[in-house]
């Protein structure tokens, strides 16, 4: 089992966060806004972005011990591309779960400014997921990229042509 790839089974748990954190961010922040929520409820924005950073993170860092592998399957570039997202959507997360974390700690007044940041920038990690996402599913079901873990070890086959439109 150690030769099967850990990545597709992490990236999941990103995805997921990245599309529930929107409408968390907007409850939370509507909540707070009618005064039915005290101003500690923003922890719980903050601690699903931290957790979906994190999850970013490992599933791009176990992208990363697979990489070369399937690079020989699908070619570099398609790979590469697919990894410029990745690392966009952990920095990303991990900036509006900073800015999440500093609902927390800016005075009283000025926690309506921030929380107003936190609905946009969920919505921009949610679409750079989906993003990141589609590169991942083109790496697999357009180029094959599930082959380098399919053939056997030496058998690979050589890497697709990017230009070619098939």
């Amino acid at each position: 089992m150690p030769d099967l790839p850990l990545h597709p089974a992490l990236v999941h748990l990103p995805l997921g966060l990245a599309l529930v954190a929107p409408l968390v961010a907007i409850g939370v922040s509507l909540a707070f806004r009618l005064g039915r929520l005290p101003r500690a409820a923003f922890v719980i924005l903050a601690g699903l972005q931290l957790v979906l950073a994190g999850s970013a993170l490992a599933a791009m860092l176990a992208g990363h011990r697979d990489e070369r592998r399937v690079e020989r399957v699908v070619g570099e570039q398609v790979v590469h591309a697919h990894e410029e997202r990745g690392e966009a959507l952990v920095w990303a997360a991990g900036v509006v779960a900073a800015v999440g974390i500093a609902l927390l700690l800016v005075p009283a007044r000025a926690v309506g400014v921030v929380a107003a940041l936190m609905i946009p920038g969920t919505l921009a990690v949610a679409v750079l997921a989906l993003l990141t996402e589609r590169a991942g599913g083109e790496i697999v079901y357009r180029h094959g990229g599930a082959a380098a873990f399919s053939a056997p070890s030496g058998a690979i086959p050589p890497a697709s042509d990017p230009d070619d439109d098939d």
